[in-house]
């Protein structure tokens, strides 16, 4: 008979060959291995409550890096190319985020002290302008931001689901009916109904103050506070904290990347549903969750959604409280710490992300509030060729470095300096991946 570790490892092979279908591989181990349950208990590493499509960790300490037993079975080999393929991935920073970028050592950003002031420039207009004259650019820019999320509340799409009239239009031919020839709607056409300004989103933002990739079109100046700037105004304004309304995506470049075959994937490392409703820091619907209407109010609608978390939550809770009944066909709840080891299995930019590619619409969100995984797990996106260039059409992440503002709010979660976020964000959208910071 084989082993409890001989048949996990197996099971865990299938499930990442499978890559999207881990309820298939959960039905499978289920269905052939009736001896587990008995030997659980002896194998604490591993020690898991196997849901219809749920992995739970009872266990709230494990942080998926001290799964040593796990990763020496399971390891896989993984080439790493760091060549960055200027040929094909452009990026072109707005002006405002560019003289931060030129200023970072000038005003401090490069000390990791929870002293450095990081809203001056958005507060700041002494001086004939302010710091690094960004006062009077930035002021454009907050306004615009406001009259946008103005367009996006009263737009009304045409279309309800961008992949699926995607389909329609690919099997539409050319022939000819009763003399005349059948209208065809080309994937131009089906995008351009996204469109929220005749001139696209620069129509928006007169001040021209986007950034522009080239994989997935404009997007929003890395600047402070690392979230909305209503919160550099009233740092004690909860509101402010959270608000998302300050990310910007153009959803018209982004479906014109889409294929009818794209597989509509998002990965969220750090999936609590339920921790800004039982913290300070409270959230009238789950970031998360926010997020998904966002997208869906555009067409996008994702076929598999992969939440992991390590705070054990019991499935029942999660899918009969937490989590909206739409998405019952689509999410993976798994409840289990993460690994930044290369190649292990927890780790899901291996086990996961790599069963994609550019042809497919996958968005990765990363908030665990533990610096030694989520930042190793970052400079993968940031170090691995195979990650660029379109593979991930969009990274959101919540960077804890030290600054004044945040520092009554991160606490004691603060690694690193700004200077340290700006140049990982900064050379994330030169890969081709269009980073955000995540409130």
């Amino acid at each position: 008979m084989a082993t409890i570790r001989q048949r996990l490892r197996d099971v865990l092979i299938v499930m990442i060959s499978f890559g999207v279908g881990f309820n298939v591989a959960f039905v499978f181990f289920v269905h052939t291995s009736s001896d587990f349950g008995e030997g659980l208990g002896s194998n604490s590493a591993m020690q898991s409550f196997i849901h219809s499509n749920s992995i739970s960790n009872e266990s709230p300490g494990i942080v998926g890096d001290q799964d040593r037993m796990a990763k020496k079975d399971m390891d896989m080999d993984i080439d790493i190319d760091t060549d960055i393929d200027t040929d094909t991935v452009s990026y072109k920073p707005a002006a405002v985020e560019q003289t931060i970028m030129d200023n970072l050592v000038n005003w401090g950003w490069d000390k990791a002290s929870r002293k450095v002031p990081g809203c001056d420039i958005w507060t700041d207009n002494s001086n004939g302008g302010g710091i690094g004259k960004l006062y009077e650019p930035l002021k454009s820019f907050r306004s615009e931001l406001k009259e946008y999320y103005k367009v996006i509340e009263k737009f009304q799409p045409e279309l309800a689901n961008i992949k699926k009239e995607l389909i329609k239009a690919s099997t539409i031919t050319t022939t000819a009916k009763n003399g005349e020839a059948s209208i065809i709607k080309t994937k131009e056409d089906i995008c351009k109904t996204l469109r929220l300004h005749p001139d696209g989103l620069p129509g928006l933002f007169p001040s021209l103050s986007l950034s522009h990739t080239s994989t997935s079109g404009y997007i929003e100046p890395l600047t402070t506070p690392m979230r909305h700037p209503d919160f550099c105004f009233d740092t004690s304004d909860k509101a402010a904290l959270m608000d998302m309304e300050y990310l910007i995506h153009d959803f018209e470049a982004m479906c014109l990347t889409l294929q009818p075959t794209s597989r509509m994937i998002l990965i969220d490392m750090g999936a609590s549903l339920s921790y800004h409703k039982e913290t300070e820091v409270k959230a009238e619907v789950p970031p998360i969750v926010h997020l998904l209407n966002l997208y869906e109010k555009f067409g996008f609608h994702f076929d598999h959604i992969y939440g992991f978390e390590v705070s054990f939550t019991e499935p029942n809770r999660v899918f009969s409280e937490l989590l909206p009944k739409k998405y019952m066909h689509s999410y993976h709840w798994i409840n289990a710490g993460l690994s930044s080891e290369r190649g292990n299995v927890l780790n899901p930019l291996d086990s996961i992300l790599r069963e994609f590619h550019k042809d497919d619409f996958v968005v990765v969100k990363v908030d665990i509030d533990t610096a030694s995984i989520e930042v190793p797990l970052v400079r993968q996106l940031l170090e691995d060729n195979a990650f660029h260039g379109g593979v991930v059409d969009q990274l959101y992440f919540e960077h804890h470095v030290k600054f004044k503002e945040m520092a009554p709010i991160w606490r004691s979660a603060m690694k690193g300096s700004l200077k340290e976020t700006f140049d990982l964000f900064h050379g994330l959208r030169q890969r081709g991946i269009p980073a955000h910071f995540w409130p």
